[in-house]
């Protein structure tokens, strides 16, 4: 897509030099940041304000040795990415004002940044060739904030070379050469980093688009050799094709909507940066794929914050706003940048933290912003959308509402990326707040991946709304996926129906279990959970499980009711002569699941009553 169209001979010519490219306004173009909007300046200028005479907190080598002694990513982790916002705030906020009064701040963060020994985080201190429970400077890996960070001081010598300069032409100097040395260098030179997909012994997720953004915007903005800004590009080019390559023609994101932010949104900040300094000849917006990519995000937009999330995604997203909207009008959906512009205007009416996660987002934000507020585009809130390659089904009751029931679930297999073990697994809004939900993720510790991952309970599938058999969850890896798999949408319903028994081990005795999730339209709408299943051996170690942020009240045999603060309530009906209903509460003591979900969830067990081999059953769920 990218690297055999435009990896030409006349590639080079296509590429503004480096003094020649101005993505954005420097400090110096005083009529765009003395016009921006007045609440926007006033917020950053507050940040930067807060900032001033900042002591930059220690990173000391016992904070980073965290990881390797008890498993813990946060202190390190926090504190590195706390160094980086304060930056980026200073800078912003200089650039507002113009008056040098943030310069000493933002020359003492950038020092310290620079005398780092290792810019990224501890959990990734696995691509090192030399294990030890503290970085090897000597061996410069490119991982997430590695690049994040090239970037961000990329971006802040291209804003504010001239300032920094009058304080000392050391610093620029610096930046130049830290940035030079642990990214330009090994980006070139390098070709065993799993995300760039030259050797493909890992799967590649949203590392590709996220590191090669990064470290194509520190070469566009640093790099004077115009053969190695041409090599960096080219090389950009063949990577992040290698990561359009394994995406399925739908552009769904198995990662989940939190995930797309850096999947999806960093492979449109890449294109954005090879759009930008080709002077619109690297042109690919045109191309299916690519638009699925950006339609993937309001397929998975359910109402307000919460999006369906499936992998490893919380329920409640904060999605860069001017982002979506940007993507929507580059690739012509009109529901894309509704979305993002819907988003960016709550947002604004709420007075909630306009703060992006990053100087490559936050630029085009501030710059787009009044374009953004003012557009209104179509509707976000789609009626059906079946996404076939990661096998993700979405309905709601009416186009154009999050009025009425809402229903998602999941086919697929259980090695995708941020894997769960959820086949077969859906979830239940009503009117827009979760009902029947995914309860998310946790807190990353060294435990959340590689061999420990599914030690985890929030991955395991006994806390997803399937089946636990015999006593057996389903199992980790490509060859656990569902089967016979069919979706079907029309007026009066929705339906995605899947042999999901082989998800599930031998020692599971499952010869076939066929689950339809559907959603009935018409004047009694309803969701139906059909479970027709076929067993070796009769048992009575079945059980189903619905989880809910809401204790689940008993209303008689065979009936649950479910209701939140405003009232929204749905009623649960299931075959009392079948199955025993009981609830439990679990204590949720993880931060980012208690800021979506509050203390607790509530886990129904639907228990079969009498030994069975085979059967079928019925979960109805319906508004009341």
């Amino acid at each position: 897509m990218l690297a055999q169209k435009y990896g030409t001979p006349k590639l080079g010519e296509m590429l503004l030099p480096r003094e020649n490219f101005r993505p954005y306004p420097t400090i110096e173009d005083r009529p765009e940041w003395d016009g921006l909007p007045l609440h926007l300046r006033t917020y950053w200028m507050n940040k930067g304000i807060a900032k001033l005479n900042h002591a930059w907190n220690p990173l000391p080598a016992t904070a980073y040795m965290d990881y390797s002694r008890t498993g813990n990513r946060e202190r390190y982790d926090k504190a590195s990415w706390e160094r980086r916002r304060t930056l980026a705030s200073l800078v912003i906020a200089e650039c507002m004002e113009n008056e040098g009064r943030f310069l000493d701040d933002i020359v003492n963060g950038i020092w310290c940044i620079c005398e780092e020994t290792f810019w990224g985080i501890p959990g990734h201190g696995y691509m090192m060739k030399r294990q030890d429970s503290l970085p090897d400077m000597e061996d410069p890996v490119i991982e997430l904030f590695s690049a994040e960070t090239a970037a961000l001081l990329a971006w802040t010598h291209y804003l504010m070379k001239s300032k920094l300069d009058s304080v000392s032409k050391m610093v620029c100097e610096r930046i130049r050469q830290e940035v030079k040395r642990r990214i330009l260098d090994p980006y070139l030179t390098r070709f065993d980093l799993w995300w760039m997909g030259f050797n493909q012994e890992r799967m590649l997720n949203n590392w590709n688009p996220w590191c090669n953004s990064n470290c194509l915007a520190a070469f566009l903005l640093l790099e004077d050799d115009p053969e190695r800004r041409e090599a960096a590009a080219m090389k950009a080019m063949r990577s992040l094709d290698h990561y359009l390559e394994r995406l399925r023609s739908d552009g769904g994101c198995e990662e989940g909507p939190k995930y797309w932010l850096y999947a999806g949104g960093m492979l449109f900040d890449g294109l954005e940066l090879l759009y930008s300094v080709s002077a619109r000849q690297i042109h690919v917006y045109d191309e299916p794929l690519i638009q699925q990519i950006g339609r993937y995000i309001y397929r998975a937009f359910i109402d307000d914050a919460y999006y369906v999330n499936f992998a490893d995604s919380t329920a409640k997203v904060q999605i860069p706003a001017e982002l979506a909207y940007r993507y929507g009008r580059r690739i012509g959906d009109d529901k894309l940048a509704g979305l993002g512009a819907m988003v960016l205007r709550k947002k604004r009416e709420e007075t909630t933290d306009l703060e992006f996660p990053a100087m490559s987002r936050l630029l085009p934000a501030l710059f787009h912003y009044s374009e953004a507020e003012r557009y209104v585009g179509e509707t976000p809130y789609v009626r059906d959308a079946w996404l076939d390659g990661i096998q993700v089904m979405v309905a709601r009751e009416r186009q154009g509402t999050s009025k009425g029931l809402f229903v998602a679930a999941k086919g697929g297999h259980n090695d995708e990326s941020h894997n769960h073990n959820d086949i077969g697994h859906f979830i239940v809004y009503c009117n827009g707040s979760p009902m029947i939900i995914d309860p998310g993720m946790l807190t990353y510790t060294s435990q959340s991946f590689f061999e420990e991952r599914y030690s985890i309970w929030a991955m395991q599938s006994a806390y997803h709304n399937v089946p636990i058999v015999n006593g057996i969850q389903q199992r980790n890896g490509s060859s656990y996926r569902a089967a016979d798999v069919d979706c079907k949408f029309d007026d009066r319903s929705a339906a995605l129906s899947l042999d999901i028994g082989g998800a599930y081990p031998d020692l599971a005795e499952i010869r076939s279990w066929l689950r339809t999730i559907s959603l009935i339209r018409g004047s009694s709408p309803c969701i139906e959970i059909k479970d027709e299943f076929l067993l070796q051996h009769r048992t009575d170690e079945i059980t189903l499980h619905l989880l809910s942020p809401h204790l689940p009240r008993s209303e008689g045999d065979g009936s649950f009711v479910v209701e939140d603060e405003c009232r929204n309530r749905i009623s649960i009906q299931f075959n009392s002569a079948m199955f025993a209903g009981s609830v439990e509460t679990i204590p949720l003591e993880d931060a980012i699941m208690q800021e979506v979900w509050g203390e607790r969830l509530y886990r129904i067990h639907l228990k079969i009553r009498t030994p069975l081999d085979r059967g079928e059953c019925m979960i109805r769920i319906s508004e009341v």
